[in-house]
């Protein structure tokens, strides 16, 4: 017999989704329970390859506590994908960075230059929340709607959210709201709509970052998934022309509506995709207004690191 997944208790399909949408760590804790290898034999294939590296910090890699950076380490990480019987780069395209926004999922919902700008800001408030780079979470599902009012102004957005725990212990999720420019995020309003609760909120009145604490109703277990549903009451800032979203990690599915009010209609939208902050935007494609909402849709199957948004134009 060769290496059994079913001795593990981890399919190949299992396996194919975790190395399809990460993040880094699952991906390759499941690639080791699929090959049914410890951790002491992975170390010794790949000292027989040339590369040293601990079990240690092999441990470190698999329960999230550290990531691999270094040049040693990423090539150990190469070679890990050969050692696994791995896809070529199936590991390696899990750490490519997401050039802008820290964190499992980050919405910055307005310039690009925001996202440069507001980090500091951003790691600050999220310090203040004692929250990690990585919640112990990733995206199953997420369908995010975003409303704008009649004087063109972003109103609020809802979500709805699927997570999956990656490690034990996790009860809470952190949103980020960013507002356009002359938001008051001391008067947005945060709203816990579907099995959590809002603890902690922190934000910074001159960048119009707010981040809000999503208590669960339950302590998860590595592998659980959880259901939970919030928003945002905003309507404070200027006219707004485009929502985005920053992805630090690949996830699941991602689905972004905006929705208009029939008193202020964009002449054209059309959705986008950057590979960071800096970067220009690609995959244009025109949306039209339709249904009894006049708004647009796009749907990401499963999302990559980086950035997907919706912009529209007023004249």
């Amino acid at each position: 017999m060769g290496r059994s997944s079913s001795q593990a208790g981890v399919t190949e399909a299992e396996l194919a989704q975790a190395l399809r949408t990460g993040p880094f760590h699952l991906a390759l804790r499941t690639a080791l329970s699929a090959r049914g290898l410890a951790l002491h034999r992975v170390q010794h294939r790949l000292a027989q390859r040339g590369v040293r590296v601990g079990v240690t910090s092999l441990s470190y890699w698999q329960q999230g506590a550290r990531r691999p950076q270094r040049a040693e380490s990423l090539r150990a990480v190469r070679m890990l994908e050969d050692v696994l019987d791995l896809p070529a780069d199936s590991l390696t395209r899990l750490l490519e960075p997401a050039g802008a926004g820290a964190g499992a999922e980050r919405p910055a919902t307005r310039s690009y230059r925001s996202l440069l700008e507001e980090a500091r800001v951003l790691e600050r408030l999220l310090a203040e929340l004692e929250s990690p780079a990585d919640g112990g979470l990733h995206t199953v599902c997420h369908l995010e709607r975003v409303l704008i009012g009649a004087g063109r102004e972003l109103l609020g957005r809802e979500s709805h959210h699927v997570v999956r725990a990656h490690r034990d212990g996790v009860d809470r999720y952190v949103a980020i709201h960013h507002g356009d420019a002359g938001c008051d995020p001391g008067q947005v309003t945060v709203r816990a709509t579907e099995n959590c609760r809002v603890g902690r909120v922190r934000w910074h009145a001159a960048s119009g970052v707010l981040v809000a604490e999503l208590l669960f109703d339950t302590r998860l277990r590595a592998g659980d998934t959880y259901v939970f549903g919030y928003g945002f009451d905003d309507g404070t800032g200027g006219p707004s022309s485009e929502y985005v979203r920053g992805f630090s990690f690949a996830g699941g599915q991602y689905v972004l509506q905006v929705r208009f009010d029939a008193a202020a209609l964009p002449v054209r939208c059309r959705r986008f995709t950057r590979t960071s902050a800096g970067a220009p935007r690609g995959g244009q494609q025109e949306l039209t207004l339709a249904g009894r909402h006049r708004g647009v849709h796009l749907v990401e199957p499963a999302v990559r690191p980086g950035i997907v948004g919706i912009a529209w134009d007023w004249s």
